[in-house]
């Protein structure tokens, strides 16, 4: 699955920026700025669109924040589907993303990832990227046997 995903700079409001400190997220690909939301950082957000709003959320619990919620930063699409998560107070969000980083292999995307934004028990936001089995094709360029659910298109 996703180890992480690059927004460009231009992207992002300022304010959100400077909010989350997402300075220090920044790196340049061919003369270009990108904000880079890794799951291997000490703490890992993603940014999200919700209700019309574009926000920056943590990102799993992976580091066992909370107790309730799954040790995992992503879900399978049929989890979702069959209502694991519907006591949860789960809602749908998107994750916009330019570029995907899967096992060291960066590809583009053209609007980004569906997810799930659960609140944990101290009523804070946790997302979650939602995942499918891997297509062929996602599985010989990843090495990867799961690959997001992207938004109106597939690998």
């Amino acid at each position: 699955m996703s180890q992480g995903i690059s927004l460009a700079w231009s992207e992002l409001p300022t304010e959100l920026i400077g909010r989350h400190g997402l300075q220090r997220r920044v790196h340049e690909r061919g003369g270009e700025r990108e904000v880079w939301f890794l799951e291997r950082d000490q703490r890992p957000k993603l940014p999200i669109w919700r209700d019309g709003l574009l926000q920056i959320a943590r990102w799993g619990n992976t580091r066992g924040q909370s107790r309730a919620l799954p040790r995992t930063n992503w879900t399978w699409l049929e989890a979702v589907r069959s209502g694991d998560w519907r006591e949860s107070g789960a809602v749908f969000v998107d994750v916009p993303a330019s570029l995907v980083v899967d096992n060291g292999v960066w590809y583009r995307v053209r609007q980004g990832i569906r997810g799930l934004l659960v609140p944990d028990e101290r009523g804070l936001a946790v997302a979650y990227l939602i995942c499918e089995p891997a297509s062929h094709y996602y599985r010989i360029m990843t090495r990867n046997d799961r690959m997001p659910v992207l938004i109106d298109e597939r690998i």
